[in-house]
């Protein structure tokens, strides 16, 4: 068999050759065919065509004008070519086991004229080499959007590899390639892979050359393998919403922000419409030319909680038709429920300067139907139930009293989170302190992070501010008391009050307000426990049981539209979530992938793949095999009917 195979040319696969042997047995067949019974006659005059046909029988001599057994031979010779499966050598090396990473973005979503989406470009070019598998070759095919997806293993089913690039769909995510490379990469570690395919449209998360100033797509990963970066051509000209916040004017009455951006290469005229529940409330057409961006401010009313939604209507071709709707849910407008103890009156001295701050006492806070926002207490058990976000004051948390103490001697703070939202713009240099926190000699800073807490200000030996995130609540841990400082004294002590109210409002939403992107659904605190069911606006659902303490998070999103939270179909929480991107929205494309130690520039030319050849000598095989039971089916002429 080795002999035979290296006779036979690479383009066949020669572990099929055997079945050549059985024109052997067909050949055989043929000389012992005809054997007749000796019979003797009174004459042979009239049997000269037997004596004829005897001659015709003899070896070598009965092949002559035998058409069955050239159609036989012919057709077992066919059907062994098949079976060896030739193919036409292509320029594109072969892989034995071929990873095809597959873009499927928000942008690949994107229709040219024909009104065909770059993802069903892609699918049509993935379907080809699946098609022209061979045999040894095997494929797994992995999507990306907002994470990597393995669809299959590495397999060379044919049938399950055109079912799960049929169900690929776009995502209406931003790209994130690292994730499907690193999957990739760790397949590489059970598998010998040599190569990786990528199919995109090219609009990659990108970041500004430091030299040039031009934007280029960086990916941190050593690659252990080639990749091939097969681009697919853009779609045209695109408009869409990128951006879609609220802020407080007043107590009555919201700003709504708007921004419009379009393709870098092309001019687009759009209608605005901004509703609240249903309502218009303003409208607007805007022209953007090649590249240009647009930021329409709208009014909405406070007095009432209100849906608000963004739509565009383009007069002309528009390629993606995901970034053309936009949702944010506006609350009530009411100023910012405070509790603060009366023995800190430093803070409440400094609350009484806040204008959107409602100082409540105990009883008030505990029958306010929307619940206290922010807290200020010298001890948990004050703080109201239910505040979103809680400063402790003098307190040190009791699963840190095992490592915290109250020393003796005076201390400073020589260091702070400069960009943590409670500190921002506040100078806490000179502040001197009359207590000391100690540390316990044994204990570190990431034993604290371990449970959970965030180090924002230091000591000479301690953390001196903490912060701790529990769901959607936040508590603050000052552990000295600012009353035995200097520092209500400074001017950072209103900015840092101010900053805390600052971030209650965001949380509370009553200050700035944010439209929700696509990814995941907002963390919501609903009743602990208790199994909800999440559909999103394709109707697909899924069921999430929220933690011990209510919250619900982590569920994906990755359509843009209206989310509906359901227990027991009655409809607890809605969200509007659009794509608000505006790399995606833009359709800009990269040529060139940067990764750590090599760029990788796309293929503008599609290399010819290895075209197989088998089913046409298959189906050639059957048409033989057809034509023959015909002929020699076939009423012989001039025979009568019955």
């Amino acid at each position: 068999m080795s002999f035979l195979t290296g006779l036979i040319p690479s383009f066949f696969r020669p572990s099929a050759a055997w079945l050549f042997a059985l024109l052997i047995p067909v050949i055989i067949f043929y000389f012992l065919k005809l054997r007749r019974t000796r019979v003797e006659i009174s004459s042979l005059a009239l049997w000269q065509q037997v004596i004829n046909d005897q001659r015709v029988n003899a070896p070598f001599q009965k092949f002559k004008r035998n058409l069955l057994l050239l159609l036989q031979l012919l057709l077992l010779s066919l059907i062994a070519l098949a079976a060896m499966q030739p193919f036409i050598p292509g320029e594109d090396p072969n892989s034995s086991t071929l990873p095809i990473i597959i873009d499927c973005s928000a942008s690949m979503g994107a229709k040219d004229a024909d009104g065909k989406t770059r993802l069903d470009v892609a699918r049509e070019e993935v379907s080809k080499i699946i098609d022209g598998l061979l045999p040894g070759q095997q494929v797994s095919l992995i999507s990306v959007g907002g994470t990597a997806r393995r669809l299959t293993e590495f397999t060379d089913n044919k049938p399950v590899l055109r079912q799960a690039l049929s169900e690929i769909q776009v995502q209406d995510v931003p790209s994130r390639l690292e994730d499907g490379l690193r999957l990739a990469q760790a397949l590489s570690r059970t598998q010998a892979i040599e190569r990786v395919r990528f199919y995109s449209d090219g609009n990659l998360p990108t970041r500004p050359n430091p030299v040039t100033g031009e934007p280029f797509a960086s990916v941190d990963i050593d690659l252990p393998f080639q990749i091939d970066f097969f681009q697919i051509p853009a779609a045209g000209a695109n408009v869409g919403i990128t951006s879609l916040n609220a802020r407080r004017a007043s107590a009555d009455r919201w700003d709504v922000f708007l921004r419009i951006d379009g393709t870098a290469d092309s001019t687009s005229e759009v209608d605005v419409l901004l509703t609240a529940d249903g309502t218009p409330i303003g409208e607007d057409t805007v022209i953007l030319g090649p590249g240009e961006s647009q930021r329409l401010v709208f009014g909405a009313d406070a007095a009432a909680a209100k849906r608000i939604e963004a739509t565009l209507t383009p007069h002309g071709a528009d390629a993606l038709a995901a970034d053309n709707q936009a949702w944010i849910d506006l609350p009530a407008g009411r100023q910012l429920n405070v509790y603060c103890g009366n023995d800190l009156t430093a803070f409440r001295h400094a609350l009484s300067s806040q204008s959107s701050v409602s100082m409540v006492d105990a009883e008030e806070a505990a029958n306010l139907p929307e619940g206290v926002d922010l807290a200020i207490v010298t001890s948990p058990e004050e703080a109201p139930e239910g505040a979103i976000v809680t400063l402790l004051v003098n307190v040190i948390p009791a699963d840190l009293e095992q490592f915290l103490s109250v020393g003796t001697g005076e201390d400073e703070i020589i260091d702070w989170q400069r960009n943590a939202p409670l500190l921002r713009h506040v100078q806490l240099r000179d502040v001197y302190l009359a207590q000391r926190i100690e540390k316990r000699p044994d204990v570190t800073d990431s034993q604290l992070e371990e449970l959970g807490y965030d180090l924002l200000a230091f000591g000479r030996a301690s953390p001196l501010l903490l912060r701790r995130r529990d769901g959607t609540r936040v508590t603050y841990s000052l552990l000295i008391d600012p009353q035995q400082s200097t520092m209500p004294y400074r001017v950072g002590f209103p900015v840092f009050i101010s900053n805390l109210v600052n971030e209650a409002l965001q949380l509370a939403s009553l200050g700035e307000l944010q439209g929700n992107r696509t990814g995941s659904l907002p963390t919501v605190t609903l009743q602990p426990d208790t199994t909800y069911r999440v559909t999103g606006p394709s109707g697909k659902h899924e069921e999430r049981t929220t933690d011990s303490r209510g919250t619900l998070t982590g569920v994906l999103a990755d359509e843009t539209g209206r989310y509906e939270i359901r227990q027991g179909g009655r409809l607890v929480e809605s969200f509007g979530l659009a794509l608000l991107d505006a790399g995606e929205t833009s359709l800009a494309s990269v040529d060139e992938i940067q990764f750590n130690e090599v760029a990788v520039s796309a293929e503008e030319e599609r290399a010819q793949q290895d075209r197989p050849l088998w089913t046409q000598l298959a189906f050639l095989a059957f048409f033989l095999l057809l034509f023959e039971w015909w002929y020699f089916q076939r009423k012989p002429v001039g025979a009568g009917g019955e």
